[in-house]
């Protein structure tokens, strides 16, 4: 029996690679006989540099770099260095939790962090960065993030114009010149996992900008001021990025990554899944067990648990998923070809006790779905 392990994190309270060791761990207490493929997953968002590190043996290193709102943070990236692979999440130089709820402010965050990590990749000599864009604080439409990497965002005195989103109405100009030349030379893989626009309805601010603390007015004047800003980008470097599927990810960052890189935008599923060679490890297996830690019908608007089954439908292959929490619509996620479900959960348990005990929990679970199996097979 082969049995491939490929859950998501659980946010909080343990990685994805903790969830595959715990479900390991329970299952051979009752089955030690079959083999266990561990494949730690991601799709973009928080733990997607983890999953990637330890898919390619990489390590973590930790910098310091300008957070959203200006002020000096801690951050980490992922590194392998004989692969020349580097892995970012801008959220944790450029994210929401950086800020509090009361002093977030998109006209003034900005991505300026995020160029500063690509910086610190390219001094490492990479070949190959993969950017995780979830979970930003900032709508500046990726404008830090080209000032960290050399461009000269200027005004109508030929002055660099001031962080944040609020301020792109001042851009009159766009100089390329001094962006640094290594990026020529560099794949990046930007893993975004929407496919909102720069603007418009459905595009960064008036979607995301919100949840970033902007009030209706605000939003009005984000959007115009990506607009303007779009219209100079393609103006003065040839590139329209307004409506670009993605372009609106992270407040826009995904527009910059494309108006000032060579980044090409995937789904971060896909991203991960290559470099943890899923479908190929998943031909020939006796089960597959997925998860992460909410079950809801989102589920199947490309999250890691769908994106899994997906391989093993193709393979025939029969999938169970485990989650911390299984919402009341729980039953969609059936349509997402994962065969059974589960949750950790061993009763009524407030939140801080299930994520304090999530890795007992799952060891748990996982023995008795084991278990369950052992007798199936007699019947």
């Amino acid at each position: 029996m082969k049995i491939i392990i490929a859950p998501d994190s659980f946010k909080e309270s343990m990685t994805a690679l903790e969830v595959a060791e715990a479900v390991e761990t329970g299952f051979k207490r009752i089955i030690p006989e079959a083999t266990y493929i561990k494949l730690p997953m991601a799709d973009g968002g928080e733990g997607t540099v983890q999953s990637l590190i330890d898919a390619t043996q990489g390590t973590l290193r930790y910098d310091f770099v300008t957070g959203p709102d200006g002020k000096i943070v801690k951050t980490s990236y992922g590194l392998n260095v004989n692969k020349k692979i580097a892995i970012i999440e801008m959220a944790s130089a450029s994210g929401i939790d950086l800020i509090k709820q009361d002093k977030r402010n998109p006209l003034t965050t900005t991505t300026r962090g995020t160029g500063e990590l690509i910086l610190k990749a390219l001094d490492m000599g990479v070949n190959h960065i993969i950017i995780g864009i979830g979970g930003s604080a900032t709508n500046d439409g990726g404008a830090g993030m080209a000032q960290a990497l050399g461009v000269k965002l200027l005004d109508k005195d030929c002055c660099e114009i001031d962080p944040g989103g609020g301020n792109l109405n001042k851009l009159d100009a766009v100089d390329v010149t001094y962006l640094d030349p290594r990026l020529k030379e560099v794949k990046i893989e930007v893993a975004c996992d929407v496919d909102n626009p720069l603007v418009g309805k459905k595009g960064a601010s008036a979607i995301f900008g919100p949840q970033k603390g902007a009030t209706p007015d605000m939003v009005v004047q984000l959007d115009q001021n990506l607009s303007h800003f779009s219209d100079i980008l393609k103006r003065d470097i040839g590139k329209d990025v307004s409506q670009v599927k993605g372009s609106g990810a992270a407040g826009g960052l995904g527009a910059g990554l494309l108006a000032f890189t060579n980044a090409e935008l995937r789904r971060g599923f896909d991203i991960v899944k290559k470099a943890v060679k899923l479908e190929e490890i998943t031909k020939g297996a006796s089960l597959v067990i997925t998860g992460e830690g909410k079950m809801d019908n989102q589920i199947i608007y490309g999250k890691t648990p769908s994106g899994v089954a997906a391989i093993a439908k193709k393979y025939k292959v029969p999938v169970i998923g485990i989650a911390g929490e299984i919402s009341e619509d729980s039953d969609t996620i059936y349509d997402a070809d994962i065969n059974a479900l589960f949750s950790i959960s061993p009763g009524p348990i407030d939140l801080k006790q299930s994520i304090v005990n999530g890795k007992m929990y799952t060891e748990k679970l996982a023995e008795n779905i084991a278990r369950t199996i052992k007798i199936s097979n007699k019947l």
